[in-house]
């Protein structure tokens, strides 16, 4: 996956900018990395890496989580996941299996009847199934060099002022998709397939089995686009908005305020 040449995505450049964000957002987690691999002996390369017990089966959700939380730099195949599932199919380890592609498996469950189960899956954005391996690894450890795309886990107000940064020299409208359940083909999946930043709301499993909160919202981008939000965070900083956003008051005269925000 080609990386833009405009900004620095260099591992240790990107380590800077994860302490950087932390500290102007305050995100609760490490931001993390993620990069696909053809050839998992260069995965295994990977200083640090880590990989589940054989015939240990997990989500991806519970994998980002430990990542993020826990620091850990996991390297996994097709066998770690739910084999045959959306999990590994999603990130392109491997194809989902009919009982998925067919709306069987949430049918009953996650949708009222056959069609509405199928349609769900016709339209989750996947990578195309052709990679061997993937690495999740916190930035501060500049261990994947450069991942193929970036991910952070912020509330609300955290997040507009992230999508504030990428806009204040390069404006564009930035888009949410919502899959509903299976939010990773949102997020992760669709930044590794698009290259293109992706906000996501997170779903039912991602709370149940990742440990996200009830606030989280979760951002995936290419690296170069990390580096277009912390500079653009930056800018912003300088002309007072910054984060956390103070409240004004619901009975004040704006005009002070908006005097210096809105010009």
């Amino acid at each position: 996956m080609s990386q833009s040449n405009d900004f620095d995505t260099s591992a240790a450049n990107l380590k800077e900018l994860s302490r950087e964000l932390i500290e102007t957002l305050r995100i609760r987690t490490i931001p993390i990395g993620m990069k696909l691999f053809e050839d998992v002996d260069q995965m295994n390369k990977i200083k640090g890496l880590r990989s589940p017990t054989k015939d240990f089966h997990f989500t991806m959700c519970q994998m980002v989580g430990q990542s993020r939380t826990a620091g850990f730099t996991l390297g996994i195949v097709h066998e770690n996941t739910r084999m045959g599932s959306n999990c590994g199919g999603i990130v392109g380890l491997n194809e989902p299996g009919e009982n998925y592609l067919s709306g069987e498996a949430m049918d009953g469950v996650w949708f009222g009847n056959r069609d509405a189960s199928k349609a769900h899956q016709d339209e989750m954005i996947r990578v195309e199934a052709k990679y061997q391996g993937l690495c999740v690894s916190p930035l501060r450890s500049a261990r994947l060099d450069p991942p193929d795309i970036v991910l952070f886990y912020a509330n609300p107000a955290q997040t507009i002022l992230f999508v504030n940064g990428l806009q204040h020299q390069r404006y564009k409208r930035y888009d949410m998709t919502i899959t509903g359940e299976s939010a990773c083909s949102d997020s992760w999946g669709r930044a590794l397939a698009t290259r293109e930043t992706s906000i996501s709301i997170p779903c039912f499993a991602e709370r149940r089995y990742g440990g996200v909160a009830d606030d989280e919202m979760l951002l995936a981008m290419p690296p170069d686009e990390f580096v277009r939000g912390i500079e653009g965070l930056r800018a912003l900083g300088k002309v007072g908005l910054r984060y956390p956003i103070p409240p004004y008051g619901t009975q004040m005269d704006p005009a002070l305020g908006m005097s210096a925000s809105y010009g």
